[in-house]
């Protein structure tokens, strides 16, 4: 049964973000609020959680995941990011993007695209989450709350509940987030391409 977890959406009490970070270092799955929609998350370096992660979301390893980094100097950390990049970035972070770049020796290569050897990254404009992140002291893996064979994304932290108790180890709930995911940006080419179109507005990097 998952644990369920009420926060304020402004000043989230840490001592309940405490208590789903002890969920994460035990290999449970969180679904968390961002700045675009309802996302599952799971320990960076716990390869049984990412597993059960992509089998919630009914994907395979070509299926780009996201790490959710506390801020720009640690998503470099995990990405190869040149000056143009890095800038482009920056005009639309934090927000509501997921860049594909060229993953480093930093990003497991089992969650990188096993071609590509790409990853997602962004910044998440949401406090909870930035909270979470800040206590757990490291990025999260993490995909968008769209169940297999759905379109949007869940958005009732009610409803996630319901449907996931038994496949989640908790769901912090900070009302509802939006309806759209991020939008996804693929910066591994030689010029942006918009894979997907979300939440976030692509005219704030240009596109």
């Amino acid at each position: 049964m998952a644990q369920f977890f009420t926060v304020h959406p402004d000043n989230p009490q840490a001592r309940l973000l405490k208590q789903a970070v002890e969920l994460l270092k035990q290999g449970e799955i969180l679904a968390v609020p961002t700045d675009s929609s309802y996302a599952l998350v799971c320990h960076l370096d716990d390869k049984g959680a990412a597993d059960q992660l992509r089998r919630i979301r009914g994907v395979d390893d070509k299926h780009h995941l996201t790490l959710l980094c506390r801020d720009l100097r640690e998503l470099a950390n995990y990405a190869r990011v040149d000056n143009l990049q890095f800038r482009t970035i920056k005009q639309a972070t934090p927000g509501a993007f997921t860049f594909i770049l060229e993953a480093t020796k930093e990003v497991p290569r089992r969650l990188s695209h096993p071609q590509r050897k790409t990853i997602g990254l962004r910044v998440p404009d949401h406090k909870v989450l930035q909270a979470l992140l800040s206590l757990h002291g490291a990025p999260l893996l993490a995909a968008t709350l769209i169940m297999p064979g759905e379109d949007l994304p869940l958005n009732d932290p009610q409803d996630i509940r319901k449907r996931l108790e038994r496949l989640v180890g908790g769901v912090i709930d900070a009302g509802a987030c939006a309806m759209a995911p991020t939008t996804v940006v693929d910066m591994s080419g030689e010029v942006p391409e918009i894979l997907r179109q979300g939440q976030g507005d692509p005219a704030l990097i240009g596109l």
